[in-house]
């Protein structure tokens, strides 16, 4: 294991991490609060203990080698997202009154990994400042802070292009001629663009200019941290409902085509058979949603129900959480779709979660062509995904990752149960589905009206942890614990 280059590329996680810190402060500044608040002291303090841990990082790390093969690409993205997370809680717990750790790293991995659980009864009370961190660690998180300084480093060389297909949840084939840097790049200008025309179609639909920022950067990275107490449904406007509706599904879709879309490659409209799957899904499930609510109300459809089952359909499925109902007192049909949209999540190369739609193509395709050659043994059936023919070890790798996503899943909530005797099984079974798919609200006592403060600190460091696995697709956290992965560089 070449340690030094981690060493080195951590302290830049870190820099970043202060540049962030820093916003924040103006942010609070421009709001109203003062240089000597106890909100700016802290953040002057976190500001402080992050430069410290990146000067000692840098130190550790100046003389090695500057190598990166798949080993320590896959550690560094583990380690960066444990270490963000644990400089990101500081804020929380140097501000808010009688704030225990744990709900500072389970607020502060909510952020990060853009799942948008909350252990805070009374967030909307917090100084605009930390307000702000909140939105913003969604924000960074959403694209990835080591998409971030991948695309801003060119020095990285083959190592970028590692990082950026393990980080990103898409490959170097993504983008012509594997100029990963350039792409990540792109990406980063696409990510800010959609982030400022929802901040601006926020603002025209009714919000002021900070509910506005605030809620942009929460949408775009499918994250679901509100400003408000009662997230969208606070604000009582359907046009604010629709704009969210757009521009959560254009962040829970492939921003890859997207970007190709708009630089005009047309052609691959007739490739990319995920983005019609995603849109497809969307497009079902509201509609089944809509009939199970004229079901529990006893009415014919109208407007009010349509958006009220497309937003929270749009808002499950890209795994952003915001909520304009109580979805928990729904019929349980409806709550069985919820769940299963939890578990299905966005597209590869977005922002969402879950376990992305490319993957249940795939899987659902290759369980039919196993039925069918049950049958017809004899029989060859190559398995096509976006006009290409995947290879077998292609489609045995999905297979694998979700037989070790429901593995985790299971094993998550036999832990959780274990650990919170009084909790029901809807409401272990929901805080896993949220945490490890990222979604944000459960069911039951985890539900879009309730948060996740009263669970004990270590149930809520374990959830904590699930958020991280799911952001990051396991591997890269899974891959800290093999001892093999830590034998010496050479």
């Amino acid at each position: 294991m070449n340690t030094a280059i981690i060493y080195r590329l951590l302290s830049m996680v870190l820099l970043a991490l202060c540049g962030a810190f820093a916003a924040c402060a103006v942010a609070g500044l421009a709001m109203g609060e003062a240089l000597t608040d106890p909100s700016m002291i802290a953040f002057y303090q976190t500001i402080g203990v992050s430069l410290g841990l990146a000067a000692i990082l840098h130190i550790l790390g100046r003389r090695g080698e500057a190598k990166l093969f798949r080993r320590e690409a896959l550690c560094l993205i583990g380690l960066s997202w444990l270490l963000s997370t644990a400089v990101g809680a500081l804020p929380y717990f140097l501000i808010v009154e009688n704030c225990n750790f744990a709900d500072a790293i389970f607020e502060s991995a909510s952020g990060f990994t853009t799942t948008g659980s909350t252990a805070f009864p009374q967030f909307y009370d917090f100084p605009k400042s930390l307000l702000f961190w909140r939105s913003l660690s969604q924000w960074v998180g959403g694209l990835g802070v080591v998409v971030f300084f991948v695309a801003l480093l060119s020095s990285l060389g083959a190592g970028a292009k590692i990082l950026f297909s393990n980080e990103s949840s898409g490959t170097s084939a993504d983008f012509d001629h594997g100029r990963i840097q350039s792409g990540a790049f792109q990406l980063m200008v696409y990510y800010l663009g959609i982030s400022l025309a929802c901040t601006l179609a926020y603002k025209l639909g009714g919000m002021d200019w900070f509910k506005a920022i605030n809620h942009a950067m929460t949408t775009i990275a499918t994250g679901g941290f509100s400003t408000e107490p009662s997230s969208f449904e606070e604000f009582n406007n359907p046009a604010l409902e629709w704009v969210s509706i757009v521009f959560m599904t254009m962040a829970g879709a492939t921003f890859v085509y997207a970007i190709r879309l708009i630089k005009g490659q047309a052609h691959i409209l007739k490739q990319n058979n995920e983005v019609y799957w995603y849109l497809g899904i969307i497009v079902g499930s509201s509609a089944l949603m809509t009939l199970y609510l004229v079901e529990l109300e006893g009415r014919l459809p109208d407007h009010d129900m349509i958006r009220t089952a497309t937003f929270q359909v749009v808002s499950i499925m890209t795994t952003t959480g915001y909520s304009t109902a109580n979805f928990d007192l729904w019929l349980p049909s409806s709550k069985i779709l919820l769940i299963i949209l939890m578990f299905i999540g966005g597209c590869s190369g977005s922002t969402g979660g879950g376990v992305k739609v490319v993957r249940i193509v795939i899987a659902l395709r290759a369980a039919w062509r196993s039925i069918v050659q049950a049958f017809r043994p004899n029989l060859t059936m190559p398995m096509r995904f976006g006009g290409k023919i995947l290879n077998e070890s292609a489609i045995q790798s999905v297979l694998n990752f979700l037989i070790l996503m429901v593995a985790v899943q299971i094993i998550s909530i036999l832990i959780v149960s274990a650990h919170e005797p009084n909790m029901s099984f809807i409401s272990a079974f929901s805080s896993v589905q949220a945490t490890l798919f990222n979604v944000g609200p459960g069911f039951d006592a985890v539900g879009p009206y309730d948060n996740f403060h009263y669970l004990r600190n270590g149930t809520k460091c374990f959830l904590s942890l699930l958020m991280i696995l799911g952001r990051l697709e396991l591997y890269a956290v899974l891959v800290l614990f093999a001892p093999s992965a830590w034998r010496r560089f050479s």
